[in-house]
């Protein structure tokens, strides 16, 4: 069992990754990228977040490799950029659903939910399951142990 106590926190991957993607908005505009949203204007309509909060949410997306910038021009325009996914921000997609799933579950709408994800190719509506690596499916949080791992350091005794 790991004794939180004993190790160090000061690198968390949980806490790393919300550096990156805990602020407001910013699992918004991610939802919207997985949602086909690929330009500025069309993100900021959809939301109704303030253009500079959207900026420098877009410039950290991109800063940390979840998203990029591909530049467009239509004609008579001056050139812009659209934010496209690349393989570093797909793999959140899996933490998204996690939040949609929860929020239909508990704080959903009588009328059920506003999205359904399916899976593209057969129509059928997309499920998270956490499985070990020996193939257990179903798990919870009370099926699991945290053990230290070989990133762990053990904390100052201050």
């Amino acid at each position: 069992m790991l004794e939180r106590s004993r190790y160090a926190s000061d690198n968390c991957p949980a806490a790393r990754t919300l550096a990156v993607v805990g602020e407001r908005w910013t699992l918004l505009i991610l939802r919207e990228a997985f949602y086909g949203q690929r330009r500025f204007e069309d993100i900021q309509r959809t939301l109704g977040v303030a253009r500079n909060l959207l900026a420098t949410r877009l410039a950290t997306l991109v800063e940390h490799g979840l998203l990029e910038r591909h530049p467009y021009r239509e004609a008579g325009s001056r050139e812009r950029f659209e934010y496209r996914l690349t393989e570093r921000g797909i793999e959140l997609f899996p933490i998204l659903l996690a939040l949609m799933e929860w929020g239909d579950r508990h704080l959903g709408d009588e009328d059920g939910p506003p999205v359904i994800v399916e899976h593209r190719d057969c129509g059928a509506e997309i499920q998270l399951d956490i499985t070990c690596e020996a193939g257990h499916t179903g798990l919870t949080a009370r099926d699991t142990i945290p053990r230290p791992g070989p990133g762990a350091r053990l904390a100052d005794p201050a």
